[in-house]
This record gives C-alpha cells, structure tokens and sequence, in this order.
C-alpha cells in the first residue's frame, strides 16, 4: 500500500498518476479506459526533511506535458539553511517525466529550481488560458518587528506568480521569493514603517539579516495574515481564481476557513493591483469562526468538474462541499 500525504497529479495524456508522501513521488501507470492503475515506480526519492511541514504538492502541466512540479517546504518556522538553494527546502523544482521515468532522481541532485524562498506550498496551479503557474504559500509565525509583537496582523500570506514553464524567455524561473530572510507586510500600520505597502517584503526579527528584501520577487496577491491558503483553481475561462482558506492557529480572533475568488484578467493577471487589501471576495465561509478551529469547516482541495461546479473538501469535518455557479 501507497501512503500518500498530499500529491496527486496525472499525466497530461491521462496515462500516469503521480503521488507523494514525505520521502517520495511514485509514478503508477493508468488506463484510463478500464480505470485500472498498475504497479508504482519511485521516480524522486530522498524529499523527506524534519519539521512542521510535511505537504509534497505537485503538479502536472498541460501546456508543457514533460513538467512535473515538486515542492517542499520549510523544516521550522524560520528555516535558515534555506538562504542557500542546497538545503532542497523551500522550493518549486520542475522535472523531466520522461528523464525521471527513464531513470529515477533525487530531489537535490535532480531537476530544476522553478522558484525557491518559498516557506509553506501546499497547493499550486496552472492558470487555464494563459498557461501562468501559480502558487499559493503560507507565511510565517509568531514575527517581531524592532522587538515588537506585529504577528496578528503579519506578515501576509500570498500567491505567488512564477510565469509560464514553455516560455524561454520566463525571467521567474528560478527567482527568490524571499523567505526566510524576507516576509511581506499586511498591516503596514502595526508594522510603523512608513516605506512599507502591503506586500512589501520585510525582514523580520530573528530572521537571517537581509538589506536586499525590496529587489526579491513579491507575491502577486495578498491575503490576511494566517488564514492558510491551500489551493488555487481556476474556471474553464481562466476569469476567476478560486482559494480554499483552511484558518489559523496563530491570530486572535481565529481567521480564514472559507473559501473565496479573485478576478483575473485576459491578460492571465489579477485585476487586483499587488498592493490590495480587497483582491480576494469571500464566497463561502463559517457563519462563526469563535469556535474554530476545531469546531468549523476548514476547506482544503479544490476542483471543477465537467459540468463547471466546484467541489471544496473540509478535512476538520470529514466533508466535501459543491459549489454551483462559481
């Protein structure tokens, strides 16, 4: 038996399903015909690392059938070892399925880093028109800035754009994202630094020392502190982004736990502007949050099926949810 902690992607061509746990990402062959799935094959290995986040999402492409993409996050709540790209931390990394089919990797000594400085990935998509993959991250916990307590309000969770993986000329491939040195603002006010707009990266106290956080590459949209954003769907259209919020643990009151859309442009870009507070609408949410999060609903995956409804799972109440007309 296959035990599997988060990832499931299948093949562009329907003919592979790949699955991950905390030490690997197994490849088991698939007829999508008879719906029968056959015996799997490690093709990464060596992805386990200690620490609070065990989530491996990936993603399969449909404008570029060859990727596969892999992250892995943090080992803390500040990881440092992450400043370099050889911890394997805290990073996108996009691999050949035919090279990794052909002959199994590991994670460090195997594909390419897509986008690194990225604490907490759980989920990640790829925007349906436009081809732009986009992530969506959890920040940290528990900052202090100049010694003061800003962590009810700080920093921002965000989503973060990392370009298109059939574009040559995509200047994001390999970019930093800033984390574990740099973290972006959201209530620039508590914060009382007056060069600072919301998603403006920071470096906060007890972070490893950076005085280049203004040249890293920022999120793309920002959400409030700690509400845990897990996945990113789109509809067919590519007009509308859809975020699942599965809430805090660390903010008082409790936050999140709702699922809500952002409006995208033609261009395959929010119409929002990186700066907004209001990117994101809330379309489905509990009615009281004081009891969470062990009393509410705390959505997790999400994904549209053929006849366009939204289907939102909650793992707190064991619940899937339909959406219609989203």
């Amino acid at each position: 038996m296959h035990q599997t902690n988060h990832g499931v992607a299948v093949a562009s061509d329907g003919k592979t399903i790949f699955v991950s746990n905390l030490q690997k990402v197994t490849a088991f062959p698939y007829d999508p015909v008879a719906g029968t799935v056959g015996t799997g094959k490690t093709v990464i290995s060596n992805m386990q690392n200690s620490g609070p986040h065990p989530t491996r999402a990936l993603l399969t492409s449909k404008f570029s059938p060859d990727s596969l993409l892999v992250t892995i996050g943090s080992a803390a709540n500040v990881d440092t070892a992450t400043t370099a790209q050889t911890a394997g931390r805290c990073m996108i990394k996009e691999f050949s399925i035919k090279e990794i089919t052909a002959s199994p990797t590991t994670y460090t000594g195997g594909g390419k880093v897509l986008g690194w400085g990225l604490r907490n990935l759980v989920g990640m998509g790829e925007h349906p028109i436009d081809g732009g993959i986009w992530s969506v991250e959890n920040s940290m916990d528990d900052i202090k800035l100049n010694s003061k307590d800003v962590h009810n309000e700080n920093p921002a969770e965000k989503a973060n754009f990392h370009g298109r993986l059939n574009d040559t000329a995509n200047k994001l491939k390999g970019a930093n994202y800033g984390y574990p040195s740099c973290v972006p603002a959201w209530d620039t006010g508590l914060l009382g630094v007056s060069t600072l707009s919301v998603g403006s990266l920071f470096n906060p106290d007890g972070a490893p020392k950076a005085s280049d956080c203004a040249t890293r590459q920022p999120g793309r949209i920002h959400f409030p502190s700690h509400t845990a954003p897990l996945d990113i769907k789109w509809t067919p259209d590519g007009l509308t982004a859809y975020v699942a919020f599965h809430g805090s643990w660390d903010r008082r009151p409790p936050d999140g736990y709702r699922v809500m859309k952002v409006a995208f442009g033609a261009d395959g870009q929010p119409v929002a502007p990186l700066t907004s507070k209001s990117a994101a609408v809330t379309i489905m949410e509990n009615p009281n949050t004081s009891s969470c999060p062990s009393g509410c609903f705390r959505p997790v995956g999400l994904a549209f099926d053929k006849k366009k409804r939204l289907f939102v799972s909650s793992d707190s109440t064991g619940e899937i949810h339909v959406i219609y007309g989203a």
